[in-house]
């Protein structure tokens, strides 16, 4: 038996799922979730990652393949059996019972005895901040609380694993943001293996260990938040995760750590070679915006560019500005709102410029 086999916690092995028997939504899944880890699935709709979680739930069948947890396959094992929380985007609470009777019924469903029950629930209601609110009904509570509760009773029977669908999408942008990071901390506190899906990528590059970028039933690419947003793997994931430049060409050049790409409009860069193999090759060649510098001061090794201002926005704490570069109407440069930060007028022309290790050619 494999190392990965011995510490996956939750696994997915050559899974497949189609509704109609021809067209795959779910496509040779392999992936393994360690316990603990906190693991979001990310990509837009349609692209496979909400039916993963409905698998792992047990809410959908796998049509081939193996979905293992600790171990143990669970494709026929029902959901009441599988002991795994979740968390719905519309909290999913039963209106006519109170906060408290909504906590106790997954207790009461495992036979869980009247003073452990109300013991866990105080317990688990101090642990979302909601300890006052136990005799309220859901209608009594606003959504940020509603979830709160949702969160409380998939964890008030002690589950070594949660699944968290879209739970923060209805509501606002503040409260999303302290729910975050509430969520995140105690995941993490606790020890429990999370499997959170979303569509938002700036929740899943703050809250996760690790992010699986699905596109077309597949995952793109599996990795911890930072590298997905400094180092994608594919133009799909650079174009996805974050605000992202490219500039067609194609490769001239190759080495082991560099290669020369030369731009539609003729000119030559240097990047790293990441999704291309051989000269000939036609690229996108991705640049983050904030690795873009203005009139660039950035050595002899940065590549300079000639750009035509078409539009500058102040944005607070930082300016955004959209420019004309290699022919492309949308190339983006965020820059810090710092003292003597010179401000630029539509139709100025300008040097941009960034270093070779920000420029990675990805597939065409």
């Amino acid at each position: 038996m494999s190392d990965a086999r011995e510490t996956a916690f939750v696994e997915f092995e050559r899974v497949q799922k189609s509704y109609d028997g021809e067209t795959l939504v779910v496509k040779d899944l392999n992936l393994s979730i360690a316990k603990g880890e906190f693991l979001t699935m990310l990509g837009p709709s349609g692209s496979g990652k909400t039916t993963c979680l409905m698998m792992l739930a047990g809410f959908e069948t796998a049509t081939h393949g193996e979905i293992r947890l600790k171990g143990r396959e669970i494709n026929n094992i029902p959901p009441h059996r599988r002991g795994i929380g979740m968390v719905f985007q519309n909290y999913a609470l039963f209106p006519h019972m109170t906060v408290a009777e909504n906590l106790s019924f997954p207790l009461e469903v495992r036979k869980v005895g009247k003073s452990e029950r109300e013991e866990r629930i105080k317990r688990t209601l101090g642990m979302v901040q909601m300890q006052d609110f136990g005799g309220r009904r859901p209608a009594q509570l606003s959504g940020g609380q509603q979830q709160r509760i949702a969160l409380a009773r998939a964890l008030v029977f002690e589950p070594e694993l949660v699944l968290m669908d879209e739970p923060l999408g209805a509501l606002d942008k503040q409260l999303r943001e302290t729910l975050q990071f509430e969520i995140t901390n105690l995941a993490h506190e606790l020890g429990i293996t999370t499997v959170y899906v979303t569509h938002d990528q700036t929740e899943a590059l703050t809250m996760s260990d690790r992010v699986a970028v699905f596109d077309d039933g597949r995952i793109q690419q599996l990795a911890p938040p930072d590298e997905l947003y400094e180092r994608p793997d594919n133009s799909f994931v650079a174009q996805f995760i974050g605000e992202n430049n490219t500039l067609a060409g194609q490769l001239t050049q190759m080495g082991d750590h560099r290669c020369l790409v030369k731009l539609d409009d003729g000119a030559t860069i240097d990047a790293v070679p990441v999704n291309v193999s051989k000269p000939g090759e036609r690229t996108l060649v991705s640049i983050r915006p904030e690795r873009v510098e203005i009139d660039p001061e950035l050595g002899p090794d940065a590549h300079t560019l000639d750009a035509e201002v078409l539009e500058f926005i102040y944005m607070g704490d930082v300016f955004r500005t959209r420019l004309r570069v290699a022919g492309r109407d949308d190339f983006i440069v965020k820059t810090r709102n710092r003292v003597g930060q010179k401000r630029l007028t539509p139709g100025q022309h300008v040097k941009i410029g960034w270093l070779p290790e920000d420029c990675r050619a990805l597939n065409g």
